[in-house]
Parts: structure tokens; sequence; C-alpha cells
């Protein structure tokens, strides 16, 4: 099987005794000649990266402070590696507002401040909101 494969993709990989089947491309198969070209420094820049820019990570982080019994601030701030995020932070403040108006047991809320806008951070800017709302009570 491995001749038959070596006859298949010679002209693609290269196959010899110490090439291994890589990954497959839209071009064909890629043959590494040994584990020579995944060098430490590379692999420990790779998970450096991951950590900062980690694409399973929430993009927004969202603070709740409890100012007294009716009333929330909630502080938004957006990931720093990441571009866009343009009209979307009043969506995700509604949204939480909602949620947290919900497993409360309120009837509803009401905003009564919001802003947003971009801190100048370094190394990166950064997208926030802050809210405050009143929660209303009542019957559902």
């Amino acid at each position: 099987m491995t001749l038959m494969l070596c006859a298949l993709l010679g002209g693609l990989g290269g196959c010899s005794p110490e090439t291994r089947v890589g990954m497959a491309s839209t071009v064909g198969v890629i043959g590494l000649a040994s584990d020579a070209m995944i060098k430490p420094d590379y692999m420990s820049a790779a998970l450096m990266a991951y950590a900062v820019y980690d694409p399973a990570a929430p993009n927004w982080e969202i603070q709740v402070i409890p100012l007294d019994e009716e009333r929330v601030r909630m502080e938004l701030r957006f990931r720093a590696m990441v571009t866009g995020g343009d009209g979307e932070a009043r969506t995700v403040f509604m949204r939480n507002a909602r949620n947290y108006a919900d497993e409360g047991g309120y009837a509803g809320f009401e905003v009564i401040r919001y802003e947003e806008g971009i801190e100048s951070t370094r190394p990166f800017a950064r997208r926030y909101a802050s809210g405050e709302i009143r929660l209303a009570r009542g019957s559902r």
C-alpha cells in the first residue's frame, strides 16, 4: 500500500523512506521530510499567538455592577486583537440587560444611560460600551 501511494504521489510529495504524508491540500498531499521543520521556536510563537487571539474566546467582556435594588451598571469591553464590531455593542448591551432582568424575575428594564466609544490603549485600541438600567418590578 505504501509503495503504491508513493508511486501515485511520487511527483507531488517526493516520496522517500523518510517521507511521511502530512496534510491534504487542494494541490495534493504535502510530504514532511522530518520533524525538524516544526521547530520549538515556531511552536511557542504559534501558541503565544493563539493565547492572545484565542478565536473561541467571547468578543465582549461584560462586567455587571449592581448599584442598588433597582439600578445596574454594565461595562462592556471588546477584545483587543479583533477588528470590526461596529454597531454590535448596543445589541450585546440590550441582550445582556434583558437576560439580567429575566433571570432576576423582573418584568422589564429601562435604559437610563448608554455610551460607547474607543479607548486608545497601548498597544491596541479597544471598543467599549457602558450603560445603566433601571429594573422594573411588576407582573409578567
